[in-house]
């Protein structure tokens, strides 16, 4: 059970997540929930920085280019707190987990302790431009199925953290996360994401036991139409685009 209290930082609340029991939802269903990571407060400060230009690369509309209806806009790399500091706790409890899945999957696992030299190496291999979004929805928007990979460096998790109160802001917008099961037909998951808390999910794939052993079970992920209001939410991705 977390001790936080609402003073607690963004980083201290990672902290005190039960990392087993994230771990063992991660293996089970390709996502798991977090406890609270941001305040009502901290999440409206963050959803408010959408309207500041010169903290965004660039901006996405959705439809123009057929990903869904709404948009959203990547970040530069002089990410906003709290956004840096929750990218850089949360790196090192998503590691471990990444390197299991890798062994199981017999895969090579490049990632480094340090957040600061996996970066590095992607910029080496050209993937240098942050790949951290705000996502923004209205009613009737909604983002088609799809894998955060911009390049051949990609770390297996990401995370999603809601910045709005469900059935109080908005409704519908349900987080979809879809798996192609191996020789089966796929499996769907949805989940409401609380304001402030996170949903870990696979990038691309994650390691489903077989009868002959562990194969990669492919996932994409999207979110369902909004039904009513503007919801918000901030992504968190630990590999950079080319």
């Amino acid at each position: 059970m977390s001790t936080t209290t609402d003073t607690a930082r963004p980083h201290q609340r990672v902290a005190a997540a039960d990392w087993t029991r994230l771990a063992e939802e991660l293996d089970t269903y390709g996502c798991a929930l977090t406890p609270r990571l941001l305040t009502a407060d901290q999440c409206a400060r963050v959803a408010g920085l959408y309207d500041r230009d010169e903290l965004f690369r660039s901006t996405i509309d959705m439809a123009r280019h057929r990903f869904g209806s709404g948009q959203y806009r990547y970040f530069g790399h002089e990410l906003p707190e709290p956004v840096a500091e929750l990218r850089a706790a949360l790196y090192p409890r998503l590691l471990p987990i990444a390197r299991d899945w890798a062994a199981r999957l017999g895969r090579p696992a490049p990632w480094p302790d340090s957040l600061e030299e996996w970066l590095a190496r992607c910029h080496a291999a050209g993937q240098d431009r942050s790949a951290q979004i705000l996502l923004r929805y209205g009613p009737g928007d909604w983002n088609a199925l799809h894998r955060d990979v911009f390049g051949d460096l990609v770390f297996p998790l990401q995370v999603v953290i809601g910045l709005d109160a469900y059935g109080t802001d908005y409704t519908g917008g349900e987080f979809l996360l879809v798996e192609q099961r191996p020789r089966a037909q796929s499996r769907g998951t949805a989940t409401v994401l609380r304001q402030g808390h996170g949903l870990i999910f696979t990038t691309r794939d994650r390691p489903v036991a077989t009868k002959r052993g562990w194969s990669a079970g492919a996932t994409r992920h999207g979110v369902s139409t909004v039904r009513s209001g503007r919801r918000h939410a901030l992504g968190l991705v630990f590999h950079d685009a080319a």
